[in-house]
């Protein structure tokens, strides 16, 4: 039996660090993108240009000459990782501007289950009957909120917010493929792909307030590099039901910073349907670690 060594302890903690880090700082984003007032395609312009950069000098001090083989490493996985990142921004932050920011995440935390539903439906996974049991909640909550959109004129982003849900859930299933690799490039090459189609369909960057500036250099230059980043590197010291577990706190902390800045108080149909949700989500995170330990503890005593 293989016993629980100092360093499985210190990358655990270290894991938990870098993912709960992660959530903290990424948590303001929706209200950021609620603050800034410019046009959408002028903010996605900034937006994923800042981010891009910033993951490109990150990049360059980890690598140094080895930088541009970074780029070759994630090969056609990455590519297709980066069209996805590339949709998902898009439907992310249009989503934000048609939809009350609770809404959107309390959709976009069903993620980890459409993962799952994906792999089965194209990886051939076996789905665990609690994952079917949580999924058809998850649904039912969705649904639960879309029925008090149509009511409130909000059904139209809570559709986006399902497409960028769809997209984060795809990349999750894309990255498996290549999670031997760092694909913090792919991420950095979704993100400057939008800048073109941006400018294409008439973002003004040289529009932009002083105010609204400041604003996107905080999330476009600190915020999400950082945030992704360290979102990437958690899943390598901690299982990935845990990982899913602790960025369950992004979709609490995200409505509570909208509503303590602006005063944006989500439905009470949304309050329901996200209870519903996280509450689910929470209980399926916490058997699907229980059963992880489980396995592996028997795997030990086998040894």
């Amino acid at each position: 039996m293989r016993l629980i060594t100092a360093m499985d302890r210190s990358s655990h903690i270290k894991g938990l660090l870098i993912t709960f880090t992660a959530v903290i700082i990424l948590s303001p984003d929706a209200l950021l993108v609620r603050l800034i007032h410019c046009d959408v395609w002028t903010l996605l312009f900034w937006r994923c240009l800042l981010t891009g950069s910033m993951q490109a000098l990150f990049l360059a001090v980890i690598y140094r000459r080895q930088f541009l083989q970074s780029f070759r490493n994630i090969g056609r996985i990455g590519l297709i990782s980066a069209g996805i990142v590339t949709t998902g921004s898009f439907f992310f932050v249009n989503a934000l501007r048609h939809t009350a920011a609770a809404n959107a995440l309390i959709i976009l935390a069903a993620t980890p289950l459409f993962s799952s539903l994906l792999s089965w439906l194209f990886l051939r996974d076996k789905i665990a009957r609690r994952t079917w049991i949580a999924i058809t909640i998850c649904f039912g909550g969705i649904l639960l909120i879309f029925s008090g959109s149509l009511r409130s004129g909000l059904l139209f982003g809570d559709l986006l917010a399902l497409g960028a849900t769809l997209m984060w859930a795809s990349n999750l299933v894309v990255l498996r493929k290549g999670k031997a690799v760092n694909m913090v490039p792919a991420n950095l090459l979704g993100n400057l792909m939008v800048v073109p189609i941006t400018l294409l369909a008439g973002a003004q960057p040289l529009s932009v307030s002083p105010t609204d500036m400041t604003y996107l250099i905080i999330l476009g230059g600190i915020v999400l590099p950082v945030s992704f980043t360290l979102i990437t590197m958690g899943p390598r010291y901690l299982p990935a039901p845990e990982v899913s577990l602790i960025l369950l706190t992004e979709t609490i902390l995200g409505p509570i910073w909208v509503w303590l800045a602006i005063n944006e108080v989500p439905q009470a149909t949304t309050l329901v349907a996200g209870a519903l949700i996280i509450s689910t989500l929470a209980l399926h995170t916490f058997m699907s670690l229980w059963a992880t330990r489980q396995h592996g503890v028997a795997e030990e005593i086998g040894t």
